[in-house]
């Protein structure tokens, strides 16, 4: 039987809002038999609040100050046992992020899915505080996508949560056949 490639940990999945980041980590950590972090949910679980009762009384500079430390306790956790860590959609585009992810030695994963796919994907969930108008979803994509790209990796993510855990374990070099599902 051939050997497996070590994974790195974190493996880190960033993308915009409705691309499955969330939901394709879990199926992936479950598959590795590994822990699973959303960093929306322990944001919340830290604040006591939604992220979009945060945005609305104390702004976006302070969600993102609980965002970074957040994120940095998630990145020390991932020391200590293999993690798939789910950013939030705005997470990887913050100027200091990038830096203290890549320095964490993981490996992150942009899953990518068509502007007008995530558009109809995101278009009756409410507690999206930043999906104002189809507009600014539009320009928030945008400017966001640059930030995405410096992923080391890109996974094309139009398809069932199942199958995009596949194509992160090929590109990552560990077939997905040989994982339990």
């Amino acid at each position: 039987m051939p050997l497996l490639p070590l994974l790195p940990s974190p493996l880190v999945l960033v993308g915009f809002m409705g691309c499955g980041k969330s939901t394709v980590g879990r199926l992936l950590a479950g598959r590795l038999a590994w822990h699973f972090c959303d960093l929306d949910d322990r944001i919340e679980a830290a604040a006591g609040a939604t992220i979009a009762s945060i945005f609305a009384s104390r702004g976006e500079p302070a969600f993102r100050e609980l965002e970074f430390r957040a994120l940095q306790l998630a990145l020390a956790e991932s020391r200590e046992r293999p993690t798939v860590l789910a950013l939030g959609g705005g997470t990887f585009a913050q100027p200091h992020n990038p830096g203290i992810i890549h320095n964490a030695g993981g490996a992150t994963l942009f899953l990518e899915v068509p502007v007008e796919e995530l558009l109809a994907r995101c278009a009756g969930i409410a507690n999206r505080p930043l999906f104002r108008d189809e507009a600014s979803f539009h320009a928030l994509y945008q400017h966001r996508l640059a930030f995405y790209r410096q992923a080391q990796y890109t996974v094309a993510a139009s398809a069932p949560p199942a199958q995009v855990a596949d194509r992160i374990l090929a590109a990552l070099g560990r077939p997905a056949m040989l994982q339990s599902t």
